[in-house]
């Protein structure tokens, strides 16, 4: 089967998704947990990505982030993969691989799907119900962006900077995204997108990225056909900024 390929473009927003071998558990107990967050802050910063959302399930990672380059999220996951891999095969007395294949990623539309994809890493657990609020579950960007919970792992977007004048602001129209549950077709078109490594936008953003790196990035788009004069218009006219 023919590799995904993946589209980074510096400066726009990525949805990565990491899963163990077979969904095995990648994670065993807290101290797992811990040594994960260690290897994603020290290679994050490293390799100058913003992280702006995660979540660490049992048998996978959720990852919203921003790379400065376009090889840093490769580079980053590469270095965790290496780290955190060698670690857990020797705490855990096993061998050979962790993760199932190449980590998944899709540019995400700041303006229109920024907040959803949040939303969505952070209500994982929720859906697989293994707590019934995202604020009681201690292994994911929740409480830092909600709550107010320090987290130094963290890095603001300027899409969540936007949703108050301050901190506390922020914070409670945050919480306020959660008060319903996500619609379908949301959690359709994140999963979507995701699983091809296409990106998550309209028909303008998606032509954009099309035009920034050369080749088209979906089968689909999201709200048009990219052979149409209409979306070729946008294309020439509209500039893709994160």
């Amino acid at each position: 089967m023919a590799r995904l390929p993946r589209n980074f473009i510096p400066n726009l927003p990525q949805h990565v998704v990491q899963r163990g071998n077979n969904r095995q558990a990648i994670f065993i107990d807290d101290a797992d947990r811990r040594r994960y967050l260690e290897c994603l802050a020290e290679a994050s910063s490293r390799q100058g990505c913003a992280i702006h959302a995660y979540v660490l399930m049992t048998n996978h990672v959720h990852l919203l982030l921003t790379p400065a380059q376009s090889d840093a999220v490769s580079v980053m996951m590469q270095s965790i993969g290496r780290r955190y891999v060698r670690y857990f095969n020797g705490r855990h007395a096993r061998s050979g691989t962790l993760w199932e294949g190449r980590f998944k990623a899709a540019l995400v539309e700041s303006e229109r799907y920024f907040l959803t994809c949040m939303r969505y890493i952070e209500l994982n657990p929720v859906r697989a119900a293994m707590t019934d609020r995202p604020e009681d579950y201690h292994w994911s960007s929740y409480r830092g962006n909600a709550l107010g919970t320090t987290c130094a792992l963290l890095t603001k977007h300027e899409v969540y900077a936007k949703l108050g004048s301050n901190r506390q602001k922020c914070h409670s129209a945050y919480r306020a995204l959660f008060s319903h549950a996500m619609a379908d077709d949301e959690l359709s078109a994140l999963r979507r997108a995701t699983e091809r490594g296409e990106p998550l936008g309209d028909v303008t953003f998606i032509a954009k990225a099309t035009q920034v790196l050369g080749r088209h990035v979906a089968k689909h788009t999201h709200g048009g056909d990219r052979k149409s004069r209409e979306f070729m218009d946008r294309a020439a006219s509209t500039t893709l900024t994160p």
